[in-house]
């Protein structure tokens, strides 16, 4: 598993441990030392460093006969446009793929991938199936031009050896998991394009994990969506948060939330999350229910205001007094 030390990946590995046909776990991050769950082995990888990538694939993992690879591992910041974070995405994804291509115990090879690679438009159909057309848009932002890229990279090997799932997940709304939603939901106000209230599909942490651990299991070759069990309205998803919900001209957002950017810190941009504040689209998950046996079933947790947080921890408190 590449991605080990992120939330994502912390999370499968707490649930491949122990788990019934699993022998053996080896998680790479890029930091020299991680604490995870006895009995995995951890690699220290660099995914830039296509060297550190063959002697992992041909070393530790023929060494322990592993089976499946699960690649969990993009840049999770929207504002970095540093080359090293299109080589993390992109060239990296390849090199993993071509190492693993003809080794003698990988035979599965699970890609964690996003549905913010579906162009969304006037025109699209408001519920969003593996043949709905990706956005191949020149002016995007680097961040999502790299996630269609690395996508399209791992499809053109889905006739190759490897028996190859390529998972289009609904936005993951949980913290650290680089969720442009979650970090919108974050502030105090959030500002909706005046006239629109287009309907989203969330993602929780837990069913995430069982989409991954689904696709490890089964045999069923290529893309499959992973849409979440909370499908709402924007201003829903405001209200959820307990954020205060204010309608603005759209031609306004993008400067707004690059000053809040510049100003604040947060890593929410408006111009990579035009298209589904305006018109949506919710993932249709049936390919994943019949090939993968996949079924969202948790709701996620809202991002709450701190003072939500301080009473709920207060009155956890109190119970256990």
């Amino acid at each position: 598993m590449t991605g080990a030390t992120t939330p994502l990946g912390r999370a499968l590995l707490d649930a491949l441990v122990g788990a019934p046909g699993i022998e053996h776990v080896l998680a790479t991050g890029r930091a020299p030392t991680a604490t995870l769950p006895a009995g995995v082995a951890y690699e220290a990888l660099d995914l830039t460093h296509p060297r550190e990538i063959h002697d992992l694939v041909w070393g530790a993992a023929r060494k322990q006969r592993i089976d499946t690879v699960v690649h969990l591992a993009h840049h999770r910041a929207a504002s970095e446009t540093r080359w090293e974070v299109h080589a993390q995405n992109v060239a990296a994804t390849r090199q993993l793929l071509l190492c693993c291509a003809d080794h003698p115990t990988i035979r599965r090879w699970v890609y964690r991938s996003f549905a913010e690679v579906y162009a969304v438009g006037h025109a699209t159909s408001g519920l969003l199936d593996e043949d709905t057309p990706l956005t191949f848009d020149p002016g995007a932002p680097a961040w999502l031009r790299d996630r269609v890229e690395a996508d399209l990279t791992v499809c053109t090997h889905l006739a190759g050896p490897l028996q190859i799932a390529v998972l289009r997940f609904a936005e993951l709304l949980a913290p650290d998991c680089g969720s442009q939603l979650w970090d919108y939901l974050s502030s105090r106000v959030c500002l909706r394009p005046l006239g629109f209230d287009p309907m989203l599909n969330v993602l929780s942490l837990d069913d995430a994990v069982a989409a991954l651990l689904a696709a490890m299991r089964a045999t069923a070759v290529g893309v499959f969506n992973i849409p979440g069990a909370d499908t709402l309205p924007l201003s829903g998803a405001v209200a959820e948060s307990l954020r205060a919900d204010l309608p603005v001209p759209g031609p306004l957002l993008a400067p707004l939330y690059a000053l809040r950017r510049r100003i604040a810190g947060f890593d929410f941009r408006y111009d990579l999350n035009v298209h589904r504040f305006h018109f949506g689209g919710v993932p249709d998950g049936a390919r994943a229910r019949q090939h993968l046996g996949y079924v969202p079933r948790t709701p996620v947790a809202w991002p709450q205001p701190w003072w939500r947080t301080l009473l709920a921890r207060l009155a956890a408190s109190s119970a256990e007094a």
